[in-house]
């Protein structure tokens, strides 16, 4: 699957700190339990990257996503 292809897949994300110091990205569909740790600089770096996906999809969108 690309990443730019649309899924009926439903999924729950949760994202929190774990008693370990690491950042962890949990991941839950369809019967699939998905737990990602990350340093905290790695979780920082996802951050930056994830931020910069939404500037880019909201450019590309005119008119949608605006902040209020």
């Amino acid at each position: 699957m690309s990443i730019d292809k649309e899924s009926d897949i439903a999924a729950n994300l949760q994202i929190g700190p774990t008693t370990l110091g690491m950042v962890r990205i949990y991941i839950e569909a369809e019967g699939l339990e998905l737990p990602l740790d990350f340093d905290p600089e790695e979780a920082e770096e996802i951050a930056e990257e994830i931020r910069a996906a939404a500037a880019s999809a909201r450019a590309m969108t005119p008119g949608k996503g605006k902040k209020k």
